[in-house]
């Protein structure tokens, strides 16, 4: 059996939906009655958020980079970053990797030429939505990634930091963000959402909507998974 090993942490919230989604995904597969092997690696999201703040992405990858290597040491087979963000140098961490990494971008790309989409809004933290990681990997298949506009990129990334992270989720803002959804599907004609942060899936999910979510969390972790039993 393959153990996986999770960066988790960033924020706490999602790494717990990680790791009971994975035992869940895998246990509806697997008829053994057996549970996965699952070592977590919580780093401290408040130095990843200092460095990410000040621009300074060389100490930002070497303890992330560092974190994976704790997590082959400790005998994980491969590894994962458990959050969006951190995949702004997941191509320097792959490089620097003794473990096969899984994507969070590149299994939300299958996902979505899966469901035969074109046009899809991103939100997460402003360094996700900011960041050349989600266009570039969807570039691959001619998918079009859409932001929103300056102002409701502001708005969402200090709610997230300010209440998502904290562990906060107020029905006044899960309002305003489909709001903001709405907007960017009449004025961009976007024909899915990318949910690029994870927790963005705790505050909307079982949301009236007409567009498809895809939810990264539930994504990635199917590809764990699917590693899993490989």
């Amino acid at each position: 059996m393959k153990t996986v090993g999770i960066i988790g942490g960033i924020g706490p919230e999602s790494t717990i939906e990680y790791y009971r989604f994975i035992i869940e995904g895998y246990r509806d597969r697997q008829t053994s009655g057996s549970y996965p092997r699952i070592i977590i690696n919580s780093v401290d999201l408040s130095r990843l958020i200092g460095w990410i703040n000040a621009g300074e992405l060389e100490p930002f990858t070497d303890y992330l980079c560092a974190g994976v290597e704790q997590l082959a040491n400790a005998g994980a087979d491969f590894a994962v970053l458990a959050a969006n963000t951190p995949h702004l140098v997941f191509d320097q961490i792959r490089e620097r990797s003794r473990l096969p990494l899984i994507s969070i971008a590149e299994a939300t790309y299958d996902k979505a030429r899966e469901l035969g989409l074109k046009r899809l809004g991103l939100l997460g933290t402003r360094f996700t939505m900011e960041a050349k990681f989600y266009p570039e990997v969807f570039a691959r298949g001619t998918l079009t990634i859409i932001t929103p506009n300056e102002s409701e990129r502001t708005f969402i990334n200090e709610k997230y930091f300010g209440e998502l992270l904290q562990n906060v989720f107020l029905p006044e803002t899960r309002d305003q963000l489909l709001a903001i959804i709405n907007q960017m599907k009449e004025r961009e004609a976007i024909d899915g959402l990318i949910l690029g942060g994870t927790e963005l899936p705790l505050i909307l999910r079982g949301a009236d909507r007409d567009l498809p979510f895809l939810d990264t969390t539930r994504i990635h972790v199917a590809r764990i998974v699917d590693e899993l039993l490989s």
